[in-house]
């Protein structure tokens, strides 16, 4: 097993990308006007992906 794939290495991105995907889908929610199912799913998917983005965007940055 590498670093890369240690358990110690995967808990912390897993926490960033969770972290990330709660503040995206709250921004989402905050920005929109009526809150029904359909909204919720759209905006947490699109969150996920933000979210997955945003930590390769940070980590192509940062070269870690």
């Amino acid at each position: 097993m590498n670093r890369r794939t240690a358990p110690r290495a995967v808990l912390p991105a897993a926490g960033e990308v969770l972290a990330w995907w709660a503040a995206l889908t709250l921004l989402w929610l905050v920005l929109i006007t009526t809150v029904d199912l359909l909204e919720w799913i759209v905006g947490a998917g699109c969150a996920a992906v933000g979210a997955v983005l945003a930590r390769t965007g940070r980590r192509a940055v940062t070269w870690r």
